[in-house]
């Protein structure tokens, strides 16, 4: 998100109505991207169909069977506190808003009630984005959209879900890393799209993987930022102005728990070294509260 190009909602519909690749047959390495049908295949089977909403479950499944398009995209691992990392993930707004506080996006996201959102990218797309499903390591994500710009004659709409994937782990040191994979599906309303898709699926490819592992990056810039700089951090939160009150404070709440654990760790790891008569780690040293 901190990045020339930005993985959002909208952005990655825009990006999907070019199209990725159709699926190749061949499988590739874990963390690398790919429109595999090995992988495609597994995506839908790690869905937890049993729990969407009645009201958007064939819709998903529609998308699913329809779709001519799907990518997965790099897996990338950040360091990052969970319980913010899965705030920012629920809670686009408050990303989107520190986009528009620094000036490096127009992306536009309005919640629209609990679960869903309105985006676009003033770039000629639009859609309605809902939250079908949330857990800690799971999130479905169901749009439709539309796009209407210089690239078509004529408006292209389509349909897609986002399937995030999450993992955590916790190192010695106290340190948290997650691991993040997303699979989308797409089914445009287009003809001669794919065909489109095909002649450009790498320059498309190569942007939407970057896209996304620089949004993930982001996430831990985030989190690390408030490790270091927690005031600062939540001097931010208090310019976000198009979030709900109680979304700003849950953010700044979360900002600084970051910053206390971090310097727990600190203060842990200081006291470590002195107990063994090790040289102070100037990085280790308890910062003045």
């Amino acid at each position: 998100m901190f990045g020339v190009q930005h993985l959002h909602l909208g952005g990655l519909v825009a990006l999907t109505l070019l199209g990725f690749a159709t699926a190749r047959l061949h499988a590739a390495a874990p963390n690398q991207a790919t429109s595999s049908r090995v992988a495609r295949d597994e995506a839908i089977r790690s869905l937890p169909f049993d729990k969407l909403p009645p009201d958007v479950r064939d819709k998903v499944r529609a998308t699913l069977s329809s779709a001519s398009l799907y990518r997965r995209l790099p897996v990338k691992v950040v360091p990052c506190d969970p319980d913010l990392y899965i705030f920012l993930v629920r809670h686009p707004e408050v990303v989107v808003n520190i986009w528009e506080v620094m000036k490096i996006s127009n992306v536009a996201l309005e919640r629209t009630g609990p679960d869903t959102f309105r985006a676009q990218d003033n770039a000629g797309t639009l859609c309605e984005v809902r939250f079908c499903y949330a857990s800690h390591d799971t999130h479905v994500i169901y749009a439709e959209g539309s796009y209407n710009g210089p690239l078509f004659s004529r408006p292209v709409e389509a349909r897609c879900v986002l399937v995030l994937k999450s993992g955590y782990m916790q190192e010695t040191d106290g340190r948290y890393y997650v691991t993040s994979r997303m699979d989308t599906f797409i089914q445009i309303e287009h003809a001669g799209v794919e065909l489109l898709a095909k002649t450009l699926q790498v320059l498309v490819h190569r942007a939407a993987d970057y896209n996304f592992v620089e949004t993930a990056a982001f996430l831990g810039t985030v989190s690390r930022t408030a490790e270091v700089n927690p005031a600062g951090m939540c001097r931010l939160a208090d310019r976000l102005l198009k979030v709900e009150p109680d979304v700003r404070d849950r953010f700044t709440e979360l900002l600084v728990g970051v910053g206390d654990k971090a310097h727990e760790r600190e203060t842990v790891h200081a006291s470590a070294a002195a107990a063994i008569g090790l040289p102070m780690d100037p990085r280790l040293m308890p910062r003045t509260r």
